[in-house]
């Protein structure tokens, strides 16, 4: 993942039934462009984790996109996948680095805060993530985020960087004029009310408008 224009960045939803929903992934991804997908499941043990994995990354892969595991970087290697997502409470960058590898992307959530971006940076990711910028259902956002932060990482850093949390196609402008080289999404795209192609064509619509 490597910064230029404006990406879309799907997150699957926290429970789902794998060969269903490998079909509505094929759908979305077809639908558009789609830089990365990252699978983050809730309260799942490793086989729940393995049958998502057998189930989804080839649909991803099988149309260039990116399949990133969100946490578990010990599955990343053995299963085939792209590079992991992890959180501040979940696994330090730099041990993430060294389980993935030197050659696998690395993503890193850093809330609102510079300096965690940029220690993220020192510690090996290959983007950051920063959020949330508006109200989300998706978790107890810990960190308010603003466009202002967006501005000041795109004017001074190379690294690309994800904007996350309660994204969609009505409040994205902002952020995409900020400078955000990726759009994170959830239910944008999974509970768009036409289904998720049409969701990812409307956000690609409002990216585009931006």
């Amino acid at each position: 993942m490597a910064a230029g224009d404006c990406e879309l960045y799907l997150i699957t939803p926290a429970m789902f039934e794998p060969a269903a929903f490998a079909d509505r992934l094929a759908g979305a991804l077809d639908a558009g462009p789609v830089a990365a997908v990252q699978l983050r499941l809730k309260d799942a043990d490793d086989d729940a984790w393995s049958r998502a994995i057998d189930a989804l990354r080839p649909v991803a892969q099988s149309r260039g996109v990116a399949f990133l595991l969100n946490d578990r970087a010990d599955l990343v290697r053995g299963s085939g996948s792209d590079g992991v997502h992890v959180g501040q409470t979940d696994m330090a960058a730099r041990e993430a680095r060294k389980l993935i590898g030197p050659d696998l992307t690395l993503g890193v959530t850093c809330h609102a805060s510079r300096d965690l971006a940029m220690a993220a940076g020192e510690d090996g990711a290959d983007y950051v993530a920063f959020g949330a910028f508006f109200p989300t259902d998706t978790k107890a956002a810990a960190t308010q985020a603003d466009v202002e932060l967006l501005q000041w990482w795109s004017e001074l850093m190379e690294l690309p960087c994800v904007a996350i949390g309660g994204i969609t196609a009505d409040n994205c402008a902002p952020l995409v004029r900020a400078g955000a080289n990726f759009l994170a999404v959830i239910g944008a795209v999974w509970n768009f009310p036409h289904g998720e192609a049409a969701g990812v064509k409307a956000m690609q619509d409002a990216m585009a408008r931006a």
